[in-house]
């Protein structure tokens, strides 16, 4: 628990030694809420290699935390008619989605950025960028084995991602592992059981 989880908790307990009306400490409980949502609010990465089930999780998710889905596939999709996935292309497309997420999260919306995530330094940077502290900042790593991986890439339709076998092949060699504290998933279970157990996790 941080300092200001400390005064929040504190706070909370102490008001109701004093004879206040119902009233006035509905106020203050509605208070000492918006204050709650004020100060926590979230950035959750959700990462892993193309295929996995990002997307999937991250749309079970954001209605158990309130949260906005910026997805790196639609940002790429709605601005590149033939995407390269190379390195330049990359950092535009994660430039502009660390662009929205700040708008979003400066506004007091929880955002939930849906993205490879692939170097550890790109990791960092979304928090530093952010400016989020440690209870606001989330990693989660979704994982799978691969023949499901390479079975959803073979039989994907009508989805914003453009990322095939051999584009996962390529995102495989240059993944480098979390380092940092994350919440890990198996996204071969139940996408529903999967969000719920995070978000019970973060909240």
């Amino acid at each position: 628990m941080n300092y200001l989880e400390y005064i929040l908790e504190v706070s909370e307990q102490w008001y109701l030694h004093f004879a206040l009306s119902k009233k006035q400490k509905i106020l203050i409980v509605f208070i000492f809420y918006i204050l709650k949502v004020v100060l926590f609010i979230m950035i959750v990465i959700v990462c892993g290699f193309p295929g996995v089930g990002k997307t999937t999780f991250a749309k079970k998710l954001a209605p158990l935390i309130n949260s906005t889905i910026l997805s790196t596939d639609k940002i790429r999709k709605d601005l590149i008619t033939s995407p390269t996935y190379k390195k330049k292309e990359r950092k535009l497309i994660y430039d502009i989605m660390i662009l929205l997420a700040k708008y979003l999260h400066n506004s007091g919306t929880n955002c939930i950025l849906d993205a490879t995530f692939n170097r550890e330094d790109s990791r960092i940077e979304v928090k530093k960028k952010l400016g989020v502290q440690d209870n606001q900042f989330f990693v989660i790593e979704c994982t799978c084995p691969e023949n499901i991986i390479i079975n959803r890439l073979k039989n994907r339709k009508n989805d914003y991602s453009d990322a095939d076998i051999e584009i996962y092949q390529k995102m495989k060699k240059i993944y480098e592992p979390i380092k940092g504290k994350h919440i890990t998933i198996d996204t071969s279970l139940d996408p529903e059981k999967n969000a719920k157990l995070v978000s019970s996790k973060i909240l």
